[in-house]
């Protein structure tokens, strides 16, 4: 009864989606918002951000591997899970996610790494030794053939590749506003905006992600940061920001307008219970501040220099990355934290060392950065010196 206000039937005092159904609409939409920056390279041809094509591509793979743990950790029998696949339920749409993520894993983006990568992989499974050649000789799929026109070849079937992973990364995560969107019963979650509101916060955070991971990367590396790069990607940011923010409030200000009769129980729940998640977090640090310090890197970018402008973009980056969060935070969490009779109120504790606690939820955070590293030691997405010469040499 702790932290309960006003009157709640018995199944409403413990919410039943804890901080890992926070996480895994923030975790797919970093993987489409990465690859929908991989397609201005491949198919809209905006050669600016070509250095982080590839890193592009790697990052969305690594978030994609971790986007079903959060799914997984929270199910109370895990083992069941492979049953949706074998007994499909056509019209749940939380069952044929289970499609959606083996289509988008394996027949898009495992596919056009491995079409860009493939000359990469064939020469590596001939100059590595021990069991890196073992494991780049099964990555070549029994295909040596470099030749200038099957590269041709695979680099046709990629963009046509990337074409169709377009829609399917909106897919991916445009189905989880889908499900919010789609339950009448809960006002908070109910609008048809739901969907295209969650498909533009995930382009605005997974390029706000890749970003952030070039500029780590490349200093890491003691390299040049391309300006150009990143200068180009703080602007599609900021366009795709403003559409996401102006989404954001036509949902709110249709709300206001329309007033229905949830909507004190909503007004006073974002004054109380949301204030600092909602307001602070979402509208304020996270979407004011960013859209105002990129407008100026926007309008005034030549009076700025170059470390004036990264130190913004790092800024901006991060600061969206929160935002996103929390606006995940406020859908999922929130939208639990009032009763049905509009008469009540309950709170939400996360714990720290549980099945569903904050350790787990920071695990889930930090494994998808374990799994780039290996992506990038196995397949490096900067050129390297000493690859290309022995291409060149073959």
């Amino acid at each position: 009864m702790n932290g309960v206000v006003g009157f709640m039937y018995p199944n409403e005092y413990a919410l039943q989606w804890s901080i890992l159904i926070v996480l895994y609409p923030f975790i797919t939409g970093l993987v489409a918002g990465a690859f929908i920056l991989a397609s201005l390279e491949r198919v809209f041809r905006v050669e600016a951000v070509k250095p982080t094509y590839r890193l592009a591509l790697l990052t969305a793979l690594a978030f994609l591997l971790d986007a079903p743990l959060p799914l997984q950790l929270h199910l109370g029998h895990p083992e069941r899970s492979p049953e949706m696949y074998f007994t499909p339920h056509a019209t749940s749409a939380m069952a044929m996610f289970g499609y959606v993520y083996l289509w988008y894993l394996m027949a898009v983006l495992v596919f056009e790494i491995w079409l860009d990568y493939r000359r990469e992989i064939v020469i590596l499974s001939q100059q590595s030794k021990g069991l890196l050649r073992v494991i780049y000789k099964i990555m070549t799929l029994g295909s040596s053939n470099i030749s200038e026109r099957a590269l041709h070849i695979d680099d046709k079937v990629g963009w046509i590749v990337t074409l169709i992973g377009i829609p399917s990364a909106f897919m991916l995560h445009g189905y989880v506003g889908f499900i919010f969107g789609s339950i009448k019963a809960n006002p908070w979650w109910s609008s048809p905006l739901m969907p295209v509101v969650f498909i533009f916060s995930a382009m605005v955070s997974g390029v706000a992600a890749v970003m952030l991971i070039y500029m780590a990367t490349t200093k890491l590396r003691k390299l040049a940061i391309d300006m150009r790069c990143v200068d180009t990607i703080a602007m599609y940011m900021f366009y795709i920001f403003i559409i996401d923010f102006s989404l954001e409030m036509l949902d709110l200000i249709h709300r206001i307008y329309e007033a229905d009769e949830s909507f004190r129980s909503l007004d006073f729940m974002v004054h109380t219970k949301l204030f600092f998640s909602q307001i602070v977090l979402q509208i304020i640090l996270g979407t004011l501040v960013p859209l105002t310090l990129l407008f100026i890197t926007q309008v005034w970018k030549n009076n700025l220099t170059a470390t004036v402008r990264k130190r913004i973009y790092v800024i901006c980056g991060s600061l969206i990355m929160i935002s996103v969060f929390a606006m995940r935070w406020n859908v999922v969490i929130g939208g639990q934290l009032f009763s049905k009779s509009f008469l009540g109120y309950t709170t939400y504790k996360m714990e720290l060392v549980t099945r569903e606690g904050l350790l787990a939820a920071v695990g889930l955070c930090v494994l998808p950065l374990l799994f780039l590293w290996v992506l990038v030691k196995l397949l490096p997405p900067w050129p390297e010196k000493g690859l290309h010469q022995a291409a060149a040499g073959d």
